[in-house]
């Protein structure tokens, strides 16, 4: 099981309660925004971000409302919200700027908050409008460093360094230690990051983890997905050797 799927069930109510309490002295119209949630599910389910694009441009609180899935990382939801606010960032980037200090203000501990979902926002806030982020990149490491974000931090690194590794030179070093973390996801999240990386400076503790079967699940191209530590590191591997032959 991942990190994201083995928290516990009270944790996930203390999260999905700060987000109500967040959003309770909002402005909306209950129906107005009861349909517009009704339409983001609906798109979400179908992995249909082209709607998601076209409805930012008609609707200035999408960003926002998206934020709203970010509680419950065992719900296939919250996956598909974060690449929805990535492309949200694309088409209405100033839609997203103004959510950036928020979810900064989640991984910090002086909110309440665990943070969940709130590091990988950034990181695919980043891969999709990459000047969002790009001066808090530093603040990625800290939240490497705190178990509590240390998760999501790994999983927004990965999405992120697939389109844009030279950009995380600094942090990619720090990753290389969890590949030896007690906790499987975080070895098994840490393999993958480093793989969308290209990071080749790794490669000799991901053969380490070839014949390490502890189950993890991780999302990955659109879909949650049962796999083990091994897979993800021999995956991991696999993408490093294609990225050589491709410099040769």
């Amino acid at each position: 099981m991942s990190l994201c799927l083995t928290r516990k069930s009270g944790k996930i109510f203390s999260e999905q309660s700060q987000f109500k309490e967040f959003f309770k002295g909002k402005r909306f119209n209950l129906k107005t925004r009861r349909v517009l949630r009704e339409e983001i599910i609906a798109m979400l389910r179908e992995a249909d971000y082209a709607a998601l694009r076209a409805l930012a441009a008609e609707e200035p609180r999408l960003g926002e409302l998206l934020l709203q899935f970010l509680y419950d990382p065992g719900d296939l939801l919250h996956w598909r919200a974060l690449e929805a606010l990535g492309q949200v960032a694309q088409a209405q980037p100033g839609q997203v700027e103004k959510l950036i200090n928020r979810l900064l203000w989640l991984l910090n501990e002086d909110s309440g908050s665990f943070g969940w979902g709130a590091a990988a926002a950034l990181g695919e806030i980043g891969r999709n409008q990459i000047s969002l982020v790009s001066e808090i990149i530093p603040r990625f490491c800290g939240f490497l460093e705190n178990e509590f974000s240390r998760g999501s931090m790994l999983w927004g690194l990965g999405r992120l360094a697939e389109v844009a590794p030279d950009r995380l030179r600094e942090v990619l070093p720090m990753i290389v230690p969890f590949l030896t973390s007690a906790p499987p996801e975080e070895r098994g999240l840490a393999a993958w990051a480093l793989g969308k990386a290209g990071y080749g400076e790794a490669a000799g503790e991901l053969q380490a983890l070839r014949s390490d079967d502890r189950p993890v699940a991780i999302y990955d191209r659109g879909e949650l997905r049962q796999t083990t530590v091994a897979e993800l590191a021999r995956e991991a591997l696999a993408a490093l050797k294609g990225r050589s032959g491709q410099a040769n």
